[in-house]
């Protein structure tokens, strides 16, 4: 049944790629360009052509495919997807224009026709002076087509290149501003967040929370010095890498990762597994972190200034047998004291705020990364961006700090959080 499932939903998502990719031919080629011109065979070269480089670059890194193959499908492949999605949503808009565009043409042409149609002059000769008055239908023979008629099919052209052009420069501006924004590097975000058990002594302690780096084939070295270089300026006590730190093997990505080594915080750093790390080898990801100096909590607490900082696996891991162990972590600590947790996904609040949790760290969602992404993320996680409460335990959720899949961010930018931690006894 699960077979014929994954079957069934892999037809549909076929079938609306192509529908999808007809409709973007239709309205930027077909509609756009003359039969048998060379703008029109490019057109249609590239409605085949990106949808497969696409197609490679999801299935390259999931198959084992050489690294520099990823690389190389992995730039068109994957923005290709992102302006897919805003040059169809731009299209959409621009059929609501459309009509009304050739309703305002077709005015202004008839009112032309009819300001510039020449007045009709008798002009009679000596011969037909004498003659009796002819009636106006006899001198009228024929009125000429009016011009408008004449013009609708240049209208429809020009309707169907500004549309298509201004659909256009709206998608691939999103697109491009989105790839600036995650090209750039994340932006610090700082959030207070006070907590009734943290003692005096931990008031004002920092946490910079960054969570979905995602180097792989695009982001690489330089995303994570940048990273790196943004954590240190913050100054904090303690940093937390919450999951999904590669897409990728220590093979291929090792290098890319090693400006971790210089991250600097007082009390350390700390990590936990996210479910990308479940798919590029979880085990040497842990060992090679833990190269760098990082401090890996694999279902495991530490205590930092007065407080309990605890971390668990992601839940990607059940497939391996190495989940999140709640108990095993929380299970016998000292409830008076304030508890920490980090968890890459949301959804695990309930088992939070069971074990008491004061507060939860997570990412995960991206804050729906590519507008309205935002939606959908809201459908599978409990929030998807920000600080919420549960009960007794408040839940903090980062956008992340790279990107998953397309390099492009819209309507959810990248952060590194620093979460000071505030005691109500100060």
């Amino acid at each position: 049944m699960a077979v014929a499932g994954l079957a069934v939903a892999a037809v549909v998502v076929l079938a609306l790629l192509v529908g999808v990719h007809r409709y973007l031919w239709r309205r930027f080629v077909g509609d756009t360009t003359a039969e048998g011109s060379a703008l029109r065979a490019a057109g249609t070269v590239a409605v085949y052509l990106l949808p497969l480089l696409s197609i490679g670059a999801l299935v390259a890194g999931r198959t084992g495919a050489p690294f520099w193959l990823q690389r190389v499908l992995a730039w068109p492949g994957y923005l290709w997807l992102a302006a897919l999605l805003y040059l169809t949503l731009a299209l959409l808009v621009g059929e609501a224009v459309r009509p009304i565009l050739r309703r305002v043409l077709a005015g202004r042409a008839n009112e032309s026709s009819r300001s510039n149609r020449p007045s009709v002059t008798k002009v009679l000769t000596p011969e037909a002076a004498d003659a009796p008055a002819a009636p106006a239908a006899d001198i009228l023979v024929a009125d000429a087509p009016a011009a408008d008629t004449l013009a609708v099919p240049t209208r429809r052209l020009f309707v169907a290149r500004a549309v298509g052009g201004a659909a256009a420069v709206a998608g691939l501006g999103t697109v491009g501003h989105g790839t600036y924004g995650v090209l750039r590097g994340p932006r610090v975000k700082r959030i207070t967040v006070p907590l009734a058990k943290l003692p005096r002594s931990a008031h004002g302690f920092r946490i910079a929370v960054v969570s979905d780096i995602h180097l792989g084939p695009i982001l690489g070295r330089a995303h994570t010095q940048r990273i790196v270089d943004t954590i240190n300026r913050t100054q904090p006590d303690l940093v937390a890498v919450v999951g999904d730190l590669v897409d990728g093997t220590v093979a291929d990505l090792g290098p890319a990762a090693e400006p971790l080594a210089r991250l600097s915080a007082r009390r350390g750093s700390f990590f936990v597994t996210g479910n990308h790390e479940y798919y590029s080898g979880a085990a040497q990801w842990i060992d090679h972190v833990r190269e760098l100096g990082l401090h890996p909590l694999e279902n495991a607490r530490v205590e930092v200034d007065g407080f309990d900082l605890a971390g668990v696996n992601d839940i990607a891991g059940e497939s391996e047998g190495r989940g999140p162990d709640f108990d095993r972590a929380l299970g016998d600590r000292d409830r008076t004291r304030a508890a920490v947790l980090l968890a890459h996904q949301p959804v695990v609040i309930h088992d939070a705020v069971a074990h008491g949790v004061d507060l939860q760290l997570s990412g995960h969602t991206h804050g729906g990364q590519l507008w309205p992404g935002n939606l959908i993320a809201g459908l599978a996680n409990p929030t998807v961006a920000g600080l919420d409460r549960y009960g007794d335990t408040q839940l903090y959720v980062s956008r992340g700090a790279g990107a998953w899949g397309p390099p492009v961010r819209v309507g959810a930018p990248s952060d590194i959080t620093v979460v000071e931690l505030a005691s109500r006894q100060a």
